[in-house]
């Protein structure tokens, strides 16, 4: 039966009566929860669940989604599933053909891999496909863009090359896959096709798979292409819920879907594709590891592209569970992971949802010995993750208000390997996290796994291309007594709708560094058999996931006092801010020394003569900027957030039961305060003025969003005006920050 679209405080969550828990400490808990932590579970479930394709409307997925309910009220959660309708289009038909100088078609579906039982079982699997792709049939000379960026277009510009009227032939990285087709339609190209090349995750990497890890030759990336940089979700109904009698947007209104037809392909396959390009050789950067010259064409190559789609609504399958909390029950604990993939999906998304389902299992028999969580946890596994955040998107759309009142935070995994920690999410929880990483020890060194992330992070950036934010991180992991500096969070996995459209804070949680699961992500052999052999031998790491967010989980549930540290979050802003300043210096340098240049003509006189080629196109000189609201905000924050933590160490554990529940009033939504309504120019869906996905790194995560790109894109009106309203958005908080440093102080 469908659940009522009324939040989680409906029956489902009444249906448990509470009952205070047998006196236990926090310690004894997680002892009894780790306990319960067992490898083979892990590896059983993942072997269920990974047996048969998996995507959006397959009959496993809906299959994986009974077995997860059943398996969630077994341990004795409360549990339903909540149906949505989506937009999702599936192929009708493919093609991808050279037609000259040779003849040459496409393959569009990965062969089975010897030693590998599930790598045969494609049969209602996806070929060669991205999702919400534009249906086309087109026929045009290829041009070789690298990998599709913005910076490629430009050195494209500088070689004279125009890809108006072309189908664009890109590699996979550098950036997120829909910004490719994205781009490539912007300037004007009439198709596109996408290939991972083996300089990144093919031979050049690694042995092929089955020899080794690598991406085999014939190995294939699904994904979406949707423009989630402007919303996520269902394309039809942004900001709302997909319910069945939600009002919905046409498909031609819908901006999210491209134009253009797209095709992934392998590199066995892209080769054809490229050796007979002639024109210009690529510059160093853009050559890829396949035996051939890299040229940019455009031409002689020439290609017929194809892709018709079945558009239909699909319907999803969120999985959610709850135990209602003894002492705060209208406070939630959110955790979530997917479990929707391109096709088997081992590695993505289920080594993260076997995790959630040990958790789970674990919490239950808690919950059976009368120990029972004092918030109350909401345990969901999505569907539609993969076509773009759409089974989380839809569901907190849907629940929105009750979210904001009710939701503490949200904790998120997705894919997890053999590795080191590695979490992202909100700074005012960088203590929390830099707690749990102190007690949970690492299999691999029998040191903590917080001790074995700083020396990583030292040992990182030492490397010649270490961002400066992996320098940051490493200096403070030098230092005893700092935490580990939270990674921002941008897009690419079900936190986004929670934090950067409801306000939320979120966390997102995995093990990486060690396992090799790139060169299968999202083909055909991202299999059972490739996760239990190259990724997490004896599911060792998909457990130790399971202990750290499980901790996670438990203590944002039972500590009575808030978990929020602002002056981590105060500490933050200020190193973003400063990012923002030194981004405008540079561009302000760059402006007038690419003008002096310019103005000397230097750029044709140090060009080849006997090759095409004309200077860049001028850049607007940089304005100086209004910053001075966002110092006085960062400035005041930085006093309130000092105060606030002082008030809290002092004074909150002896605070009576009436002040503490006013405290915990306050604090369950500042973050709120930094998604004002307005939201970023041109994408009003994501509201937070903190947090944001790059409009053009999608998956990267851009801070003080409204004036960062305002100044990369060269806005300068809105730079202001977003310092401005950033500022208004912080002085919130610190306001927040202070009415509840009042009531900690209240009396004393």
């Amino acid at each position: 039966m469908r659940m009522p679209h009324t939040a989680l405080a409906c029956a489902a969550l009444l249906l448990t009566p509470a009952a205070a828990p047998p006196p236990q400490d926090q310690a004894s808990i997680e002892r009894q929860f780790d306990a319960a932590i067992h490898p083979d579970d892990l590896r059983g479930w993942m072997k269920t669940m990974a047996a048969e394709p998996n995507q959006v409307g397959s009959p496993h997925d809906r299959a994986n989604a009974d077995f997860e309910l059943n398996l969630f009220k077994q341990w004795g959660w409360d549990a339903h599933i909540e149906p949505f309708e989506v937009l999702y289009p599936t192929p009708i038909a493919e093609a991808l053909e050279l037609t000259a100088p040779a003849k040459f078609t496409a393959t569009l579906q990965e062969p089975a891999v010897a030693g590998d039982a599930t790598s045969a079982r494609t049969a209602g699997a996806l070929p060669a496909y991205v999702a919400y792709q534009g249906d086309g049939d087109v026929t045009a000379p290829l041009v070789y863009v690298n990998y599709g960026m913005p910076d490629d277009y430009k050195t494209l510009y500088r070689l004279g090359i125009d890809v108006r009227g072309k189908i664009v032939i890109a590699r996979y990285g550098q950036g997120w896959r829909g910004l490719k087709p994205k781009l490539a339609q912007d300037h004007g190209a009439i198709g596109c096709i996408i290939y991972s090349d083996p300089a990144n995750d093919g031979y050049g990497v690694a042995k092929p798979y089955p020899d080794g890890p690598g991406r085999p030759p014939h190995g294939i990336q699904r994904g979406s292409v949707a423009d989630m940089t402007i919303y996520p979700g269902d394309p039809l109904t942004p900001g709302v819920g997909a319910t069945r009698d939600a009002k919905r947007l046409t498909r031609a209104e819908a901006t999210t879907i491209l134009k253009i037809p797209v095709l992934p392909i392998s590199y066995a396959d892209a080769q054809h594709f490229l050796a007979p390009l002639e024109g210009p050789v690529a510059p160093e950067a853009w050559r890829g590891a396949l035996p051939i010259t890299y040229h940019i064409g455009p031409g002689p190559a020439t290609a017929h592209l194809m892709v018709k789609s079945e558009w239909g609504m699909k319907t999803i399958y969120d999985v959610i569970a709850s135990i209602r909390g003894s002492d705060y029950p209208d406070q939630w604990i959110v955790r979530g992971n997917h479990h929707d993939g391109w096709v088997f999906g081992a590695s993505d998304p289920l080594s993260g949802q076997v995790a959630l389902m040990a958790e789970a299992q674990a919490i239950g028999g808690l919950l059976k010995q009368g120990i029972r969580p004092k918030r109350t946890l909401v345990y969901a596994s999505w569907d539609a993750e993969e076509p773009m955040l759409v089974g989380s998107t839809e569901w907190a759309e849907t629940h929105a208000e009750d979210l904001k009142k009710h939701a503490l935070i949200y904790i998120n995994s997705d894919e997890n390997e053999r590795g080191t920690l590695a979490v992202g999410g909100s700074p005012d929880f960088q203590h929390l996290v830099a707690g749990v990483a102190a007690d949970v020890m690492d299999p691999e060194t029998n040191v903590p796994v917080g001790t074995r992330e700083r020396a990583s992070l030292r040992v990182e950036a030492l490397e010649p291309d270490a961002s400066p934010r992996i320098v940051a991180a490493a200096a403070a992991a030098a230092e005893p007594g700092r935490d580990v500096p939270l990674a921002p969070l941008g897009s690419g996995s079900d936190f986004s709708t929670f934090l950067q459209h409801l306000g939320l804070p979120a966390l997102d949680v995995t093990y990486e560094g060690e396992g090799e699961l790139g060169g299968v992500y999202h083909s055909a052999y991202d299999t059972f058999e490739f996760h239990s052999r190259f990724v997490d031998p004896g599911f060792i790491y998909d457990s130790l996931l399971a202990k750290t967010v499980g901790r996670l989980v438990l203590r944002s549930a039972n500590r009575a006092l808030p978990q929020q540290r602002a002056s981590d979050f105060a500490d933050a802003v200020t190193t973003y801010l400063a990012e923002v300043k030194k981004l405008a210096d540079t561009e302000r340098r760059q402006a007038e020394t690419q003008a002096s240049l310019l103005h000397d003509h230097a750029f044709a006189l140090a060009a080849d003569p006997t090759k095409p080629g004309r200077p860049p196109k001028p850049l607007d000189m940089v304005p100086y900027f209004e910053f001075a609201p966002l110092d006085n905000a960062i400035a005041r924050l930085r006093r309130s957030a000092h105060a606030y933590d002082a008030a809290l160490a002092k004074n909150g554990p002896t605070l009576p039961t009436d002040r503490l529940a006013r405290l915990q009033a306050k604090m369950l939504t500042i973050d709120q305060t930094l998604a004002p309504e307005e939201g970023l120019p041109g994408r009003p869906w994501y509201k937070n003025l903190v947090f944001a996905p790059g409009r053009f790194t999608g998956y990267g995560a851009k801070t003080l969003p409204g004036v960062r790109e305002a100044i990369e894109d060269r806005r300068w009106g809105d730079a202001d005006r977003y310092a401005r309203l950033t500022a208004a958005a912080l002085n919130a908080y610190s306001d927040r920050l202070e009415e509840a440093r009042a009531t900690l102080e209240e009396d004393y």
